[in-house]
């Protein structure tokens, strides 16, 4: 697939999903990502870092204390065994499954193609057999080039590779997969990042089983998790969320409690909108998640074209963290950090009636009211008593 020079470019539902291009936007170049350079950049690189990765191979040493013992470790690491799985396949070739390149697609196009008459009727389909694989939320978008990776990793050497989706792709079916809330509750610790290793694990069998159901019907489908492009927009695009100072899809659902997948496909769909709801107001006034951060790695203040730090895609107007200090902090623990989860006020569960009331509240003009009634939410949860809960 041919892709587009890096140049500015608006679309109609920008303004509709708090998308603010600039003159200066850059299509993101995926080697930038702080993961990635945590392998071959040496002012992200280091002993701390090694190790972080290492403690995924329960090669290093645990840290002793609550929510980062030997068996939170296990758990940890045991909870992300498919989607490592996935993502060792086509090493040899330089390409780490759904986090440097696409999933590979396991099945064929079918050569008989089911005739759509209907593309409505196909993506409320296709977001019912989501929901049957399990995810947890689904909406359908363009393809908007933007949002992919100016080129992708090539992981023998770190050096840049083309990215290589299959030409005509003309939507992006985006899934969202909750974490566990009583884990997320632990953060920061090892054992929360069970909730991270799961709905990875989990995601990776939901994408790659709903894009083979979109193959079997004789269409083009190529399963993606953090590889290819930027999941995010195409969340907030496909009108799962809307943006937050904390850098993550705050849904009406799950809060900000979620991970995503996508789909590219030729599949003739209809396409969601984004639909803005007051998020955005309500973090104008709520620095919660900047004042947790231990390393300050949030913004305080209003979204802002990010400056000089590779990590961060140019000439979008948002929030944007400090990837070093954040990653630093990981590989300090060993561990994922989701503090700005947990504090989160949009972290609850919308199931409840009165967190519904709340939300109202969030999301209107009583915002402040609604931000002073969750004054004594989000504190941390000990990791034992996560364990001691089962026994």
């Amino acid at each position: 697939m041919s892709y587009p020079s890096n140049r500015p470019e608006t679309r109609p539902d920008d303004a509709a999903a708090g998308i603010d291009i600039t003159d200066d936007f850059e299509r993101f170049t995926q080697r930038n990502d702080i993961f990635t350079r945590a392998f071959w950049d040496d002012k992200v690189r280091n002993k701390k870092s090694d190790a972080f990765f290492a403690s995924y191979r329960m090669e290093a040493t645990p840290r002793r204390g609550d929510g980062f013992t030997q068996r939170d470790f296990a758990l940890r690491n045991a909870s992300w065994l498919i989607s490592d799985l996935i993502s060792d396949r086509g090493g040899d070739t330089g390409r780490r499954e759904g986090f440097q390149s696409s999933i590979a697609n396991d099945t064929p196009v079918a050569p008989m193609q089911q005739e759509i008459d209907d593309p409505a009727k196909m993506s409320h389909e296709i977001k019912r057999i989501a929901r049957f694989f399990g995810a947890d939320l689904c909406g359908i978008t363009d393809m908007d080039d933007r949002w992919l990776y100016a080129s992708r990793v090539d992981t023998r050497d770190m050096t840049e590779a083309p990215n290589d989706l299959p030409e005509g792709m003309t939507s992006v079916i985006v899934m969202g997969h909750q974490m566990e809330e009583e884990l997320v509750a632990t953060y920061p610790s090892a054992l929360a990042g069970a909730a991270t290793g799961r709905e990875y694990s989990h995601e990776a069998a939901v994408v790659m089983q709903l894009a083979a159901y979109i193959r079997n019907l004789g269409y083009e489908a190529t399963a993606s998790m953090n590889d290819t492009g930027l999941v995010i927009p195409y969340a907030i695009k496909a009108g799962l969320g809307e943006y937050a100072r904390n850098q993550m899809v705050i849904t009406p659902e799950f809060g900000p409690r979620l991970r995503f997948s996508k789909i590219f496909t030729n599949l003739p769909l209809t396409h969601d909108r984004p639909e803005p709801k007051g998020v955005r107001a309500f973090c104008d006034i709520c620095t919660k998640c900047a004042d947790a951060c231990p390393v300050k790695a949030l913004p305080f203040g209003p979204p802002e074209v990010s400056g000089s730090n590779p990590s961060a895609i140019k000439g979008v107007r948002k929030w944007t963290s400090d990837a070093e200090k954040c990653f630093g902090f990981w590989a300090k623990m060993s561990s994922d950090c989701a503090i700005c989860m947990r504090v989160c006020p949009f972290n609850r569960d919308f199931s409840k009636s009165s967190h519904r009331l709340w939300l109202k509240l969030a999301l209107s003009p009583l915002r402040k009211v609604a931000l002073w009634l969750d004054r004594n939410r989000g504190k941390r949860r000990k990791p034992s008593d996560w364990w001691a809960a089962a026994e």
